[in-house]
C-alpha cells in the first residue's frame, strides 16, 4: 500500500485493551519486539531510560514481547507485566504477546520488515532475526531506520534527538 504509515495499525495491550498506534501520531517511536528470558533482556532498563528521557517531547517506545525466538517470552501477559514491572521499572506501553515473523506475523511487524528489511535488504526475507530488534520511527509514521538486538538502547539517543528536532 503507497504511503502507508505505523499510525494506521493497531494492536492489543497487555490488559486485552485494542491499542490504535494513532494515538501515536506525531510523535517519534522506538518500536522493539522484547522477551524477558533474552541475553538482551536487560535492555528494558535502557529502553525505560530513553522513554523517561524523552517522552515529555514526543517519544514513545512500544515493546512487542514475542515467543518466537527460543521460546524466551513464555510467561501470560500478567506475568510478562509483574515482570517488567517489578525487575526493570517499565511504564512504556506493552503490547500482547504476537509473531513478529511468519504467516502469523502481526500485520504491523509485516509493515516493519517490508520497510526496513535489515542487513540483506531486498535480498533477504527482511525477518526479524532475535529478540531486541528496535526499529526507530519518524513523527510522520515512517519508518527511520531498523537496529539490530546488539544495538545498545543508549546509542540511539542521538539519533531519537535528530527525529525529535525535525
Amino acid at each position: 500500500m503507497e504511503n502507508q504509515t505505523v499510525f494506521e495499525f493497531s494492536a492489543p495491550l497487555l490488559n486485552g485493551r485494542e491499542q490504535s498506534l494513532a494515538e501515536f501520531s506525531g510523535q517519534v517511536l522506538l518500536i522493539v519486539n522484547t522477551a524477558s528470558k533474552c541475553g538482551f533482556t536487560p535492555q528494558y532498563a535502557a529502553l525505560e531510560s530513553l522513554y523517561q528521557t524523552y517522552r515529555n517531547r514526543g517519544f514513545a517506545v512500544l515493546g512487542f514481547p514475542s515467543n518466537q525466538f527460543g521460546a524466551q517470552e513464555p510467561g501470560s501477559a500478567e506475568e510478562i507485566a509483574a515482570f517488567c514491572e517489578t525487575r526493570f521499572g517499565v511504564t512504556f506501553p506493552l503490547f500482547a504477546k504476537i509473531d513478529v515473523n511468519g504467516p502469523g506475523a502481526h500485520p504491523l511487524y509485516r509493515f516493519l520488515r517490508r520497510e526496513k528489511p535489515g542487513l540483506l535488504g531486498m535480498f533477504g526475507s527482511g525477518a526479524i532475526r532475535w529478540n531486541f530488534t528496535k526499529f526507530l520511527v519518524h513523527r510522520s509514521g515512517v519508518v527511520a531506520a531498523r537496529f539490530g538486538p546488539a544495538r545498545k538502547p543508549e546509542k540511539l539517543a542521538g539519533e531519537i534527538e535528530r527525529l525529535l528536532g525535525s
